[in-house]
């Protein structure tokens, strides 16, 4: 199909049939998760698994990339009127934790399959150890759910009753569960009517052709993107708060280079695989889409035109080693991928942001707090449990103007579900749910302010999980002269004698009449902020996004009774010093890399590398414990010593010993 309109006539058409399978799903899912947060996606694929049409407006925006083929090929003998399905991110590394259930429906023409619908819901519970199957404290897969590897869901149009009944048995909201998968399975049946509509329009060929051209489309608005960056390599790192229950930072680190119209991301110097379930289960694929979310991001920002299908991941290579955090080996747990997937994202931004400055905003919040309550309805007495919002931040300063409040950037697509439906379907009265004052990053344009939310719960032994909390220590980061943004923040009680901060757990347990209050972080400033014009601080101040104090503070704008004090202002302003580097961090992470420089990861990496993976975590742990009051390489290498000495029976205690003496 070499024709341009005609070829956007079936972009177009393949556009609009992914938008009315989103549509059908998100009318008819059960969950509030799904049909009110829209934790979902539907995807139009070719015959082979390759992903060549999404929505835009509707689900999650993870997956315009995603292949199916190695799970495909893991069922036989599809027959029209077949779904298949998987949750387990180990079998064809398709899903990424065992909430999200993958469907997808072949499609035929004749006796040949010209297609597959397909799509994913995150189902509130799939059992395992702790309420919606996801905490950072578990350790390895087989505490979070049950698994299903890729098999037949529906057979020539009837779901299999034994699935259902193991599905039924093992999950804490059975009726919740399948009735979001037979949603989904009900969109997938209007994707194959539409998808035989383009059949019947631009026959088998010139359908066959045209899904083949819009990839090669999208495969080549990527190279030009690419073409137009400066060749070179640029080096970012950035850290999740806590790698386990240990709570040492989890490190990633990403090397890009940039060749003409191609791209390698290099995660060699990211922390090996974790005994927590923050692991990223890639397979090792170069071209997962799960590694490659933050590049869909970057791409569209500098081309909002890009067809997103799977063909822009092909001038990428991503390299993550066996064994580390990006490229985990069974059993390590999974189930809170996406808060490693948030801060993956960040070094993405982070790297490009090197490579086009003048494109790239500041960091977002990068913490996509999601909130999920267990408790009792004590009007009905019934176990309810259901997600009650995402806690999602603000987005960093962009190049033209202030971040977005309260969600945005990488995190938009989950949408806030309305207080009045989930004091409806859940137990709980809310009594706080705003933006926090002062959480965006100072810059000429001021990064997007956190969510703050907070809720009274009713009845005993009520079970919090909070999961992908983050960015209570490492601020999303400033750039060019702007500012890092405020921390998250989770407490019981606030303001209060019972209060009782929280940290950066994610579970908690409370009882009748507490409050649970959580804050996300905001977003990083962009530019100098003492060049940020006065009265857009003084608006900001009026609308209650900066405080008095803040003004001052950050901004060297003096506001008296309600009045800038010009004089004043230009006085202070002038009595600065603005931030001169590219990135600004914060006190927490420049204190930190004071004694974890990049020399010390240098070694720390070769270290664990050279040894067997059950051992890598195990170690890297002993040898944090062991780093107090010392710094750098030569800290590393003592501390390194000392494990070995501790424990025999590491690989490399005895070549280490021999070196030693």
């Amino acid at each position: 199909m070499s024709d341009k309109m005609t070829l956007q006539v079936l972009a177009n058409h393949a556009r609009a049939a992914a938008e009315n399978m989103a549509h059908t799903l998100h009318r008819t899912a059960h969950s509030a998760f799904v049909k009110e947060t829209q934790d979902f996606t539907v995807l139009l694929m070719d015959r082979i698994g390759e992903t060549f049409a999404v929505p835009m407006d509707l689900g999650a925006t993870w997956y315009p990339g995603l292949s199916h083929g190695p799970a495909i090929e893991m069922v036989d003998d599809y027959r029209p009127g077949d779904v298949a399905f998987t949750n387990d991110p180990y079998s064809g590394h398709v899903a990424t934790h065992t909430p999200d259930t993958h469907l997808w429906r072949p499609i035929f023409d004749g006796d040949d399959i010209v297609a597959f619908a397909g799509g994913h819901i995150h189902n509130t519970d799939m059992g395992g150890a702790v309420p919606a199957s996801l905490s950072r404290s578990l350790t390895e897969i087989h505490q979070e759910g049950i698994r299903f590897p890729p098999m037949k869901l529906v057979n020539e149009g009837v779901f299999d009753p034994q699935i259902l009944r193991i599905m039924e048995t093992n999950v804490r909201k059975p009726a919740l569960n399948i009735g979001d998968i037979k949603a989904l399975a009900g969109a997938l049946s209007t994707g194959e009517r539409k998808v035989q509509a383009m059949i019947a329009r631009f026959g088998k060929t010139g359908f066959l052709q045209g899904v083949s051209a819009l990839m090669d489309q999208s495969e080549a608005q990527a190279r030009d993107i690419l073409r137009a960056i400066p060749d070179g390599e640029y080096v970012f790192a950035d850290y999740a708060d806590e790698d386990s229950d240990e709570a040492n930072p989890c490190r990633l680190k990403l090397t890009l280079r940039i060749t003409d119209d191609s791209a390698v991301l290099d995660f060699t110097g990211s922390d090996p695989q974790l005994a927590s379930s923050l692991n990223v289960p890639s397979g090792g694929n170069p071209r997962h889409t799960i590694l490659l979310v933050g590049v869909y991001y970057v791409l569209y920002t500098l081309n909002p035109r890009l067809l997103l299908n799977s063909g822009m991941t092909r001038p990428f290579t991503c390299i993550a080693p066996e064994g580390t955090v990006l490229n985990p080996v069974e059993p390590a747990a999974v189930g809170m991928r996406s808060l490693t997937c948030a801060r993956l994202r960040s070094v993405i931004f982070g790297a490009f942001s090197q490579a086009v400055p003048d494109r790239m905003p500041a960091a977002p919040a990068g913490n996509n707090c999601i909130v999920n309550v267990m408790t009792r309805d004590e009007r009905t007495q019934k176990t309810v449990i259901a997600a009650v919002n995402p806690v999602v931040g603000g987005g960093g300063g962009m190049p033209h103007r202030d971040g977005s409040n309260g969600s945005g950037a990488d995190a938009a697509y989950l949408k806030n579900t309305p207080i009045e439906i989930t004091e409806t379907e859940v137990p709980v009265e809310f009594v706080k749910y705003g933006l926090a004052q002062d959480s965006g990053g100072a810059g000429y344009w001021r990064g997007g302010l956190a969510t703050e939310m907070a809720f009274r719960v009713f009845s005993p032994d009520t079970r919090i999980t909070a999961r992908n909390r983050d960015r209570s220590f490492f601020r999303p980061w400033g750039t060019l002269g702007g500012h890092a943004a405020g921390l998250s923040d989770m407490m019981i009680n606030p303001g209060t004698p019972q209060a009782r901060p929280l940290g950066n757990v994610d579970t908690a347990i409370l009882e009748p009449g507490d409050v649970l209050e959580i804050r996300s972080a905001g977003g990083g400033g962009r530019g100098d902020p003492l060049q940020r014009p006065v009265e857009r601080v003084a608006r900001d101040v009026v609308g209650g996004y900066v405080s008095v104090e803040a003004a001052r503070r950050d901004y060297g704008v003096v506001i008296t009774d309600g009045v800038v004090d010009e004089d004043a202002t230009t006085a202070l302003r002038a009595s600065m010093t603005p931030h001169t580097q590219h990135f600004h961090f914060g006190p927490e992470r420049n204190g930190y890399e004071a004694q974890w420089t990049d020399a010390a990861y240098d070694l720390l990496t070769q270290i664990l590398a050279d040894l067997p993976i059950h051992w890598r975590f195990f170690t890297k742990t002993e040898i944090f414990r062991r780093m107090k009051d010392r710094a750098g390489p030569e800290g590393v290498t003592a501390a390194f010593a000392e494990v070995c000495a501790r424990f025999p029976a590491l690989p490399h205690a005895a070549p280490l010993k021999e070196a030693a003496e």
